[in-house]
């Protein structure tokens, strides 16, 4: 087949060739990776490939860029209270975790729950446990019918060496890798840190961002903070405060501090700063309850 490159911008010819699809005697096919061209058959897009490379790879590179800066705007499910269904403070691990059911309750809602004389899990009805075996053993029983927050408590538990159990790593991510798989997102943010610190693994910085933002793109705000301080890290300072950006508005503070000192460094407008530390606000606002107000005034 005699292939000439023709590749005028046109969508409705073969990029290579130039032939249209009138009639329906040739049906076309877009590159599977950019989108941007068609081809009439395989031998032309290979004609064509040099050519059509350096745009392809660009237009690849922005269509990842659009994905990763659209999506993951809102926090997951797991982030907010399951009495309430308001997103809870960052960090969230100050508020009940309860090994029960694996639901995380709101201080607001847990110091309500004391106070109508409800002092087992105000979820799942079931008692508190009293002792670490017995905290252990309700953790394993969740891992058993593979709840993956349980399984990824588990890694927690194995990386700080808590309720009787001897730290290890190697098990942490082992258990981290199970639970992402059947969707854990925090599991992909420890994964993240496992290999940037390279604790457990070997460090991996690749994969570290790879970890990072698929939890990011599922909308976990520290791995969104995480990718931004990446971004800064590699001198890449716009993509830096487009992560924080997401990250603040989310309501986590560490970001705005960092955009602070980009701003301060001339690094970040003023108002992209205004902006993050408006929408921080906003995001803090939203997470307010009267039963909240108390349990902070109470010091709880």
């Amino acid at each position: 087949m005699s292939c000439i490159a023709v590749d005028d911008g046109s969508t409705d010819v073969c990029a290579n060739c130039g032939k249209g699809c009138e009639g329906g005697a040739i049906k076309l096919k877009s590159c599977t990776a950019c989108r941007l061209v068609k081809y009439c058959g395989v031998d032309c897009q290979r004609a064509h490939r040099k050519l059509h490379k350096k745009a392809c790879k660009q237009r690849v590179a922005e269509l990842k860029d659009e994905e990763l800066y659209s999506q993951g705007l809102e926090r997951p499910e797991g982030d907010f209270c399951t009495i309430c269904t308001l997103p809870v403070p960052s960090p969230m691990d100050g508020h009940s975790f309860n090994v029960c059911c694996m639901k995380v309750i709101c201080k607001g809602c847990a110091m309500a729950a004391k106070k109508r004389g409800m002092f087992d899990c105000a979820f799942c009805r079931a008692s508190y446990p009293d002792n670490d075996a017995d905290s252990l053993a309700m953790v394993q029983a969740r891992v058993a019918k593979k709840d993956p927050v349980a399984i990824n408590y588990l890694g927690e538990i194995y990386l700080f060496g808590e309720l009787g159990l001897q730290k290890d790593m190697y098990k942490a991510v082992k258990l981290w890798t199970e639970a992402a798989l059947l969707g854990s997102i925090e599991a992909l943010n420890n994964l993240g840190n496992a290999y940037y610190t390279g604790t457990g693994v070997q460090q991996d910085m690749a994969k570290a961002a790879e970890f990072y933002t698929k939890a990011a793109l599922q909308g976990h705000a520290r791995s969104r903070h995480n990718l931004g301080c990446f971004e800064a890290e590699k001198g890449n300072h716009d993509r830096a405060v487009r992560h924080l950006m997401i990250s603040a508005k989310m309501g986590y503070k560490e970001s705005v501090k960092n955009i602070e000192k980009l701003f301060m460094a001339g690094l970040a407008t003023k108002a992209q700063y205004a902006e993050a530390l408006k929408g921080y606000q906003d995001a803090v606002e939203e997470m307010k309850s009267h039963d909240r107000d108390e349990a902070k005034r109470l010091g709880l």
